[in-house]
């Protein structure tokens, strides 16, 4: 297969080039060359941008397109326009952001999306960032006519993952001591491993599945409490988790999700963010590793990262140690 990456030097696109090398396939990348230009020197590059410079891509054929960083549902057209005669199907990393309603349990893909008001803002934030995905969703069918695959993605962790979103905890339980867990041990949480992704993707894109998929996991539910089990177990170390309520957590003005990633508390709205349902894709071949392939392999990468790297997620140590003092004084 004659495969062109939107993208492909960065955390998810460089797992879709290696699981499409892997598989035989003959890899195009389209960037700006701005993000690890040097990566793949095997690798046909296409140097251009999206806002305008999309003249390289003409008059070249390829069997499918998946596109990486489709964000703006205008040059997500642009794209999709110039490509609806060159590639036979266009698949495109979506989210499971596209919901519209986290406060039910179980979501599926026939659930409500995300609105916006006005569709011309281009601005992505937490408010838009959904729906302006599901413009780009909706684009695209129109322009492909029914030759589109939107794989909608949940947390996406593992190696080369620069949010900290997830390696927060494989990193922070190999320190070992005393650590502050959030509230309550049995509150579920999903994500998926960034290569279970790109190889399901990568198949789908070549059986020319389409429509809309969420693609998360584990499989059963995983609970707070496993995955920090799992850690320890995987990396060893000495750490105890100290579970600490809710409302201490949010007096100490600690931010559900970024500063403690993977916790979103209690809020109601968000009751069913960790339970959304992906047997449409497991039925169409998802799978997932042990757990403790992620783990282990994460904090690998995380130790290869340089010693003044600054994390964008995770509670800061001496916010810990002030939190978990207050609570056992409580």
């Amino acid at each position: 297969m004659k495969l062109l990456i939107l993208g492909g030097t960065r955390f998810v696109g460089r797992a879709l080039v290696e699981e499409a090398q892997a598989k035989g396939h003959k890899v195009t990348l389209f960037n700006r060359g701005q993000s690890n230009p040097d990566l793949y020197p095997d690798v046909e590059q296409l140097v251009g941008d999206r806002d305008g410079g999309l003249e390289v891509l003409k008059g070249q054929h390829w069997d499918a397109v998946i596109d990486t960083c489709g964000y703006v549902p205008r040059l997500v057209k642009d794209s999709a326009e110039l490509l609806a005669d060159a590639v036979d199907q266009y698949t495109f990393i979506s989210s499971i952001s596209v919901y519209s309603d986290f406060s039910q349990m179980g979501i599926n893909e026939y659930s409500p999306l995300g609105t916006m008001e006005d569709e011309t803002v281009e601005t992505i934030d937490a408010e838009t960032y959904g729906p302006l995905k599901v413009l780009c969703e909706k684009t695209i069918d129109e322009v492909m006519n029914g030759r589109s695959l939107h794989i909608r993605a949940g947390l996406i962790v593992g190696p080369n993952d620069q949010s900290d979103r997830f390696s927060y905890w494989p990193y922070r339980v190999a320190q070992g001591g005393e650590m502050l867990a959030p509230d309550n041990p049995n509150s579920l949480v999903q994500f998926v491993d960034v290569r279970d992704l790109a190889a399901w993707t990568i198949t789908a894109t070549e059986q020319r599945i389409t429509g809309a998929f969420n693609v998360t996991g584990p499989a059963e539910p995983l609970t707070m409490l496993t995955l920090l089990e799992t850690c320890k177990e995987t990396n060893g170390g000495d750490a105890t988790f100290t579970w600490v309520h809710e409302k201490v957590i949010l007096a100490n003005e600690i931010a559900p999700w970024t500063e403690l990633p993977l916790w979103v508390g209690s809020d109601e709205s968000f009751a069913g963010f960790d339970t959304v349902n992906c047997q449409k894709a497991i039925t169409q071949g998802l799978t997932f590793r042990p757990l403790t392939e992620t783990v282990r392999d994460t904090l690998t990468y995380l130790n290869a990262r340089p010693a003044d790297y600054e994390w964008k997620n995770g509670l800061a140590a001496e916010k810990e140690t002030t939190v978990l003092k207050a609570w056992h004084e409580r």
